[in-house]
């Protein structure tokens, strides 16, 4: 599962950052811890269970590569974990890895799922008071799903991964000599059967701001939205949301 780390770290050493970017380059790099109300499931055909799943923290980081290259898109990686378990009595049936857990079933789940975001895009405007930014993003889900009931003594186990093309965007907006702003960020994909959207919004605080190095604080709310068909033999419907803190270093 943690080779999505290994990606991180290789296409960090592919790409180097923007287009139409800073007047000079720079990295920014952040981490955040985020509460999750996890909602939704998983099935290995169309009829996905809709499991009762513990809340949970997740985590996240990133790091962005800026540059003032013309026509060279800046690079941003964001890693995230995905991770909750519970235990349901099934509403009806479901087909899971070759096995059938019939309704009124009580099964323990288990959902490990890592993304890898792999962003080109340029910023179109940029200033004190706005930006704007335009690009795509590959991302990179590579999860393990477990279904296990005791009373049957059936467990079924599988691991899935693949790369889904999105469109990305942010906006950040920011109040000149407070150090407040705000920003919205996020990825987009509706084609064929899946659908898988990704975003963020945000309030920010720098705290620190100085010619070698910027830092500062997010608060906010991100929601990731799964609808998969068919990715590896998996079909799943999930929903990731909640509130989340953070701090990002810019130097």
């Amino acid at each position: 599962m943690k080779k999505s780390l290994l990606a991180l770290s290789a296409a960090a050493t592919l790409v180097a950052g923007p287009a139409m970017a800073d007047t000079i380059a720079g990295v920014y790099a952040g981490v955040q811890g985020w509460h999750t109300s996890p909602d939704g499931g998983f099935a290995s055909n169309n009829n996905t269970a809709d499991f009762n799943l513990e809340s949970d923290t997740q985590t996240a980081a990133y790091v962005a590569f800026e540059h003032p290259l013309p026509f060279v898109p800046n690079l941003k990686l964001n890693y995230t974990t995905l991770e909750t378990d519970g235990n349901t009595a099934l509403q009806s049936d479901l087909t899971f890895n070759g096995d059938l857990y019939t309704a009124n079933s009580n099964v323990y789940t288990n959902i490990d799922i890592d993304t890898t975001d792999i962003i080109l895009y340029y910023e179109l405007f940029d200033n004190d008071l706005v930006s704007f930014d335009l690009g795509i993003n590959a991302k990179y889900i590579d999860g393990a799903l477990e279904v296990s009931d005791v009373a049957s003594n059936t467990r079924g186990y599988t691991e899935f991964s693949g790369i889904i093309p999105m469109a990305y965007s942010r906006v950040q907006v920011g109040l000149p000599f407070t150090g407040l702003g705000a920003y919205a960020e996020g990825s987009y994909l509706s084609f064929d059967d899946h659908k898988l959207s990704d975003y963020q919004v945000a309030l920010t605080y720098s705290f620190i701001e100085s010619l070698a190095l910027d830092m500062t604080l997010q608060v906010g709310y991100r929601n990731v939205d799964m609808d998969i068909e068919d990715l590896d033999d998996v079909y799943a419907d999930m929903t990731f949301d909640g509130a989340f803190a953070g701090l990002e270093v810019h130097f």
